[in-house]
């Protein structure tokens, strides 16, 4: 592409040309681009499908239940508990001190939390603190047992 270099000052033209030969043209840089972020969203799309076959597996063999709330939001809910059980898991059990006996009762308190709203937003938690969101929990939070819900 051609670029018009009379607008800058003489001594400052040859240093712009140079900088200009190792660039793609704007056409070329949006092309690039544009196959980048499809790259992208194709690699976004294949591990978010990974990451909720993973989830489901992982729910049905643990008995977890269904989660509740908006459709576009059941997915990304029962990721992030998952992701977020599998942490606490490592943390508590694995690399910490709690025994079976300790894990079973935080697994009873994660069954009782059906909202994927509130799993999504714990995603971020770290998973030694889990025990202690699931008891700070709400009813809203919980199963819907409340018929008054």
């Amino acid at each position: 592409m051609a670029h018009n270099l009379s607008d800058r000052p003489a001594d400052r033209r040859a240093g712009f040309a140079r900088w200009l030969e190792g660039r793609d043209c704007t056409d070329c840089w949006k092309a690039a681009r544009d196959a980048d972020t499809e790259s992208k969203e194709e690699w976004l799309a294949a591990k978010r499908a990974a990451e909720q076959e993973a989830a489901v597996a992982w729910a049905k063999q643990f008995d977890m239940p269904q989660m509740e709330g908006p459709a576009k939001a059941l997915e990304w809910g029962e990721r992030s508990r998952h992701q977020l059980m599998t942490a606490a898991h490592t943390a508590l059990v694995v690399e910490g001190t709690w025994d079976e006996a300790d894990w079973a009762e935080l697994e009873e308190k994660a069954r009782s939390t059906t909202a994927a709203g509130w799993w999504i937003d714990q995603r971020d938690a770290e998973g030694t603190d889990l025990l202690e969101l699931l008891n700070a929990a709400s009813e809203n939070d919980r199963g819907t047992e409340n018929p008054f819900r």
